[in-house]
């Protein structure tokens, strides 16, 4: 458990066991249950490094469970797992505060990459080479805080959407395509996966308020921060 204690809410136990295998074999600590009830009592009780969620399950749903967890506070890392590649399934999830999203059937190694590229946003990586806050207009983002403030008032980010809008304040008017964004925030690119992009930008902008105008999208390129 030298990499901490991971919560697996998943009602088909082949996947669940080897879930548990691979994240065990990778140094996690795992912790299993089969329900939506059972899976979020866990996740208050045992207090998860990461959450990996399965959307349909028995009683509560993954969605329901993550929901239910953002409401009270809680932003452990969360990841959906699901059988259906949905578009409305993908953006009610990101909406909710997951991080990220794993569509069935899937490689176990992936998963396990998924997550441990989820713990690195989590603790910093994206955002702490550049530990000195940036201001852009009334927006400003503190590396080494991981904090954001807009006009002096706190702005609640999840720890995928506070490196998204990092990478973009880094280099204020710069273009990234939603492919380099996958690369350098989510650890992987695919252009099937570019709509979380969109998704977690309208979650950011929406979060912000009425400094999320400060985030400019290049129809057909990507996004940026303006300068």
């Amino acid at each position: 458990m030298a990499d901490g204690l991971v919560l697996v809410v998943e009602d088909e136990r082949a996947i669940a066991d080897l879930i548990r295998l691979y994240l065990s074999r990778d140094g996690f600590g795992v912790h299993v249950e089969h329900d939506g009830e059972a899976g979020l009592a866990a996740a208050r009780r045992v207090r998860p490094v990461a959450c990996v969620l399965d959307i349909a399950l028995p009683g509560l749903s993954g969605t329901e469970i993550c929901r239910r967890l953002r409401e009270g506070g809680d932003w452990t890392p969360v990841i959906f797992l699901t059988a259906r590649d949905d578009e409305v399934d993908r953006i009610v999830g990101l909406e909710l505060g997951a991080d990220d999203y794993i569509t069935k059937p899937f490689s176990p190694r992936e998963l396990v990459a998924r997550l441990r590229a989820v713990l690195r946003r989590a603790s910093g990586g994206v955002a702490a080479a550049a530990e000195r806050p940036r201001t852009v207009g009334p927006l400003t983002l503190d590396p080494g805080r991981r904090s954001v403030t807009v006009a002096d008032v706190p702005v609640q980010l999840t720890s995928t959407e506070f490196d998204l809008l990092a990478h973009l304040a880094g280099r204020p008017g710069r273009v990234f395509t939603r492919e380099e964004l996958l690369a350098a925030v989510w650890g992987y690119a695919a252009h099937s996966g570019t709509r979380t992009v969109d998704v977690h930008i309208a979650q950011v902008r929406g979060k912000l308020g009425a400094a999320g105008a400060l985030i400019r999208t290049h129809r057909g390129v990507g996004y940026a921060i303006d300068a």
